[in-house]
């Protein structure tokens, strides 16, 4: 199973792509994403082609922050996923519909284990001001995130918010423009987890850039992260993972190309007893 961040790590925006070569040496780009009439995720026409070949390989779950609003308006190459995690975990889609059960298991452990998301909502309102912040979030209910303008924000303020949800159960991080504060529990590993349970995979496979991505990374028993991104500007590591020199665009193609290497050195070397099937399967009943 390949369990895989999405922006920054598979697609672009025309602001992350990194196209450092002269023009004329550019790969021909694909759009994954149209938002309001104009066109806003790339990934290069070979990665395109090679997505579309590791879908009928293994199984490709896109694991996402994304809200399922957002994730669904993105259109990846080849037959469309049987499982997608959003919302940082909080949602397993099955042919594109939530699962129900999943989400009212995660529902129920962030009422049980932290503050509730009004609390961090009435924090960003009493704390922050509109000459740095320009626009409050919550994304499904789950968790909150500003749209910041970096270069004037406190670095003070963001200690201090991280230190106060922190004692809450919340984690702070700042990614890009956006400061996002996350219930602990919610993480994409908990439902990579779970999507891998279902499909029996004996392999997971994950790539990630950002520090909300380090569980998922983790949890893997293998895993890759571009040359840039908050997990590359930390520095941040784990002894299964491979650092990959590429940035931009450029990465998230060597990415899928890491991954089908994988999936092959591994059916190579095990004979499986069946073949793996993502065919979606109802979620037992977390109680």
């Amino acid at each position: 199973m390949v369990a895989s961040d999405l922006d920054r790590t598979l697609i672009y925006s025309s602001a992350a792509l990194a196209l450092g070569m002269p023009d004329a040496q550019a790969p021909r780009l694909l759009s994954v994403e149209v938002h309001e009439s104009k066109p806003l995720s790339y990934m290069t026409e070979d990665a395109a082609s090679l997505l579309e070949q590791l879908g009928s390989e293994a199984v490709f779950v896109p694991t996402t922050t994304r809200t399922r609003k957002q994730y669904q308006r993105i259109q990846l190459p080849g037959t469309a996923p049987a499982y997608a995690i959003c919302a940082n975990g909080g949602h397993i889609l099955v042919d594109g519909v939530a699962d129900r059960d999943w989400h009212e298991s995660v529902v129920r452990r962030l009422a049980d284990e932290c503050a509730p998301l009004g609390e961090i909502r009435a924090y960003f309102t009493a704390t922050t001001d509109l000459s740095w912040v320009r626009k409050h979030r919550v994304a499904e209910d789950l968790f909150a995130y500003l749209v910041v303008e970096r270069e004037r924000m406190p670095e003070e303020w963001l200690k201090r918010f991280g230190e106060w949800a922190d004692d809450r159960g919340w984690a702070v991080s700042l990614q890009g423009r956006k400061v996002y504060a996350v219930p602990k529990p919610l993480t994409k590993s908990a439902a990579m987890r779970e999507v891998a349970r279902r499909c029996g995979a004996d392999l997971v496979l994950a790539a990630g850039d950002s520090l909300l991505d380090a569980d998922l990374l983790t949890a893997a028993d293998r895993a890759w992260r571009p040359g840039h991104g908050e997990l590359a500007d930390t520095a941040w590591t784990a002894p299964h993972l491979d650092v990959l020199a590429e940035r931009g665009v450029a990465a998230g193609e060597e990415i899928l190309r890491r991954f089908r290497a994988a999936v092959a050195d591994h059916r190579a070397t095990v004979i499986p007893s069946q073949p793996l099937d993502a065919t979606p399967a109802a979620l037992p009943d977390p109680a």
